[in-house]
């Protein structure tokens, strides 16, 4: 299938598979792209389709490379065994017993059936696929007991004190060595960005400054306060897989501490960046970059993303001091909803950005209980929607708004 290239200004949805009605592929996600293209939407975003963690997070995976069967409509359709050894051979670098962390590879052979006609149908409606490319693997687990040599044990990963969290994020994950991926021609991201094509027209990746610089924690700190920043590879990681891949339909998500050698490199690379308009509306705020005034084309603009609060939870806490702040970008918009998430899902169609993306609960005006991740916390992962909620009045709602907003394609 032809890699889509990112949209030069379109529109989509974030919803993760698990929220389907159901929680797996099938019919609710072949209604669900009916849905978008009914509401001019070119874009669905999905979270990982790796295998979750306990808590049901995506981005813990045992496998960095396996779809996870539990997102499959038929666990017991049939697989042959030329099926079985023609999937092992097509992903020989990692299929091996000891990495495929996805159950048996018949399951995969079912997963790449059930989302590759997922993905026709999703193109045959104008909808392309962007999927979450984590930067980061689990500890103890497929990738680094396949290749130990390429990570690093005296230090972890996280993120210093930010917004979310007053102590940092103790991720936990081991780190790569990268100079032994160097010596190695980066294959292992070579292949893990092959896997990912193959599974969706774009994707995101996931703390892109973790490529100009990471924190490293020291192993055995009990939080990520006392880290320190590392250079990154830089751009030579993706040098060497649009050297065997073509051109990368990259998203750089570039959110958190970001600085000179993080924009300097995304803008190298030509990936565009993102802005959350969550962020913004702070008066007293150092990070300007996610005011409505300051948002430019090679960015994708968000509502909120996994990692925040519904529209609805966020302005329920918000300071008055920042609603006034919002309250004024929305009216300097031409908005006048009386409802701060659909307020904001206008504001984010309005901006130059060439893709702006809604939240599946935004458009439904829901709460924090809808709320799908709180970072630093043990989340459940479990917000669905329920049958029926995303009707045809919704879809027609939010084409009126892309189509004003000049992002039908």
């Amino acid at each position: 299938m032809e890699i889509a290239a990112i949209p030069d200004r379109a529109a989509g949805v974030q919803l993760h598979i698990t929220s389907l009605p159901g929680g797996r592929l099938g019919e609710p996600a072949r209604d669900f792209v009916r849905w978008l293209a009914a509401a001019g939407q070119s874009v669905w975003q999905v979270l990982p389709l790796a295998v979750p963690d306990e808590h049901g997070s995506p981005y813990a995976s045992p496998s960095a490379f396996a779809a996870w069967p539990g997102l499959l409509e038929d666990h017991a359709a049939p697989v042959s065994g030329h099926e079985v050894s023609a999937y092992a051979e097509q992903h020989a670098y990692w299929a091996g017993s000891r990495t495929a962390a996805g159950g048996d590879l018949a399951d995969q052979v079912r997963f790449e059936r059930e989302w590759g006609a997922l993905r026709s149908f999703a193109a045959d409606h104008g909808v392309r696929l962007l999927g979450d490319v984590p930067i980061y693997v689990a500890a103890d687990r497929a990738d680094a007991r396949a290749w130990p040599e390429l990570f690093r044990y005296d230090a972890v990963a996280g993120v210093p004190p930010d917004a979310f969290t007053d102590t940092g994020q103790l991720w936990g994950n081991p780190l790569y060595d990268w100079d032994a991926m160097a010596a190695d021609g980066y294959r292992w991201w070579v292949e893990r960005l092959r896997r990912s094509l193959s599974l969706y027209d774009l994707v995101r990746m996931d703390h892109f400054r973790g490529f100009a610089a990471f924190w490293a924690v020291p192993a055995g700190h009990p939080t990520a306060e006392h880290g320190t920043w590392e250079p990154g590879p830089g751009r030579a990681v993706f040098d060497a897989a649009t050297a065997v891949l073509g051109p990368l339909p990259v998203l750089a998500e570039d959110l958190g501490v970001i600085d000179a050698s993080v924009v300097e490199l995304r803008t190298a690379l030509g990936f565009p960046g993102m802005a959350v308009l969550q962020f913004a509306f702070d008066p007293d705020g150092e990070d300007r970059s996610h005011e409505p005034e300051n948002l430019r084309y090679d960015q994708v603009v968000y509502t909120g993303t996994h990692d925040n609060d519904t529209v609805v939870g966020w302005w329920s806490t918000l300071p008055v001091r920042r609603r006034r702040e919002a309250e004024r970008a929305w009216r300097a918009a031409g908005i006048d909803e009386g409802d701060p998430a659909w307020s904001m899902i206008r504001l984010a169609h309005a901006a130059p950005c060439r893709l702006a993306m809604a939240q599946a609960q935004d458009l439904l005006s829901l709460g924090s209980e809808a709320r799908m991740n709180t970072p630093g916390t043990a989340a459940t992962w479990s917000w669905r929607l329920g049958p029926g909620m995303l009707t045809a009045d919704l879809a027609a709602r939010l084409r009126a708004v892309t189509e004003e907003s000049g992002r039908t394609e």
